[in-house]
């Protein structure tokens, strides 16, 4: 096999999951080869990463050994015959892995939010046959991330592949960074074509709810995983806390269950497509309800504009949260998407009323 044809098996949807494992970042040439054979002892990893230049919120942080680190995952590809990827941030980082035969690249996500360096680095791949994924952007902006990949995709790359590895959020207690699975997912709507990772090490920022978020992934069909492993993570000199020793990072892999593809079992779809005409039928009349509730809110709007009564009131709204609560436990369904739920329908409730408010009655001056 050519090695053309080699790089193209690595992005492809034709191979699920896509493992990527690695260290957080290359430290010493023992620490990534040891690391490197490891993996390699699993069977379940397909590319080595390893972080060589690190950027980080707080100077002085351990930033990435630098270029040093390159000739370590040359080695790591003579040892365990693994494709290698690094992060870049810059074009001098793209012509160094150029230089010593990495494989693939990738752009971090504090590098995706900024369009200039984007381009320089899109500018820096022109005319380079070589496989490259695109982490989405430190906040939710799906935008962001299209446009990133596409400056990428117009310097002539023609293997693309995004990472999830979710969102910075003020106050957020459980994960490093949210998930926010719906971003992700209607990116993938959006680039149906395009292979999709999740880095559960950086949503998590901890060790015990990889498995959980890596299955999640799967669950929702992404096309594969990156996963951060450390020979000796308690010691990692960054990111300790969500990198696993390549055995663990092997059980891993191994216990994590694939879902079927229901198009390709005719008896799944037959079923699957049943269930889902049911779901529409709900879903129009979820529709049709929301209509009548929006042609009642209106007919208080104009109640309330002949009485000269304020659209918001205070006491009824917070009378719905407590009941919409109440119900919402009743029912089985989360307090946290029916307030998302009640406040949508809520916020469209008040425009519909403020719409008959501005509303102007025949005979009113212009």
């Amino acid at each position: 096999m050519s090695e053309n044809k080699k790089r193209e098996s690595w992005l492809t949807k034709n191979k699920r999951p896509i493992v990527i494992a690695g260290p957080c970042s290359a430290e010493t040439e023992e620490q990534v080869i040891e690391t490197a054979k490891g993996l390699k002892k699993t069977g379940k990893s397909d590319i080595f990463r390893a972080g060589i230049w690190k950027p980080r919120t707080s100077p002085g942080s351990f930033e990435g050994v630098g270029s040093k680190g390159l000739p370590w995952l040359q080695k790591v590809k003579e040892i365990t015959g693994f494709p290698t990827t690094v992060e870049v941030a810059k074009a001098s980082h793209v012509e160094l892995c150029l230089e010593f035969g990495i494989d693939i690249l990738w752009l971090g996500a504090r590098t995706t939010v900024n369009p200039f360096a984007v381009q320089e680095i899109a500018d820096a791949l022109r005319g380079v046959d070589i496989p490259v994924l695109v982490k989405n952007p430190i906040n939710p902006d799906l935008a962001l991330w299209n446009g990133s990949v596409q400056r990428i995709k117009k310097a002539g790359i023609k293997e693309v592949g995004a990472i999830h590895r979710g969102f910075s959020n003020l106050g957020e207690k459980y994960y490093r960074n949210r998930p926010q699975w719906q971003i992700a997912i209607e990116f993938m709507r959006q680039n149906p074509d395009m292979p999709m990772i999740c880095d559960p090490s950086h949503i998590c920022g901890r060790r015990d709810i990889l498995q959980d978020v890596g299955q999640k992934a799967m669950d929702l069909d992404f096309d594969g995983l990156m996963i951060e492993s450390h020979i000796d993570p308690d010691n990692a000199w960054s990111d300790a806390k969500q990198q696993i020793t390549p055995k663990v990072f092997g059980t891993m892999i191994t216990e994590m269950k694939l879902r079927h593809d229901y198009e390709d079992n005719p008896r799944l779809q037959s079923k699957l497509d049943q269930m889902r005409e049911v779901i529409d039928h709900i879903d129009e009349e979820i529709i049709n309800s929301l209509s009548n509730r929006m042609a009642i809110a209106r007919d208080i709007g104009t109640y309330k504009k002949e009485n000269n009564i304020t659209i918001y009131q205070d006491k009824r709204w917070n009378e719905i949260i407590d009941k919409t609560k109440e119900q919402a436990k009743k029912s089985g369904l989360s307090v946290e998407f029916i307030l998302k739920y009640i406040n949508a329908v809520h916020d469209e409730s008040i425009n519909q009323q403020d719409f008959i408010m501005k509303k102007k009655e025949k005979g009113e001056s212009k």
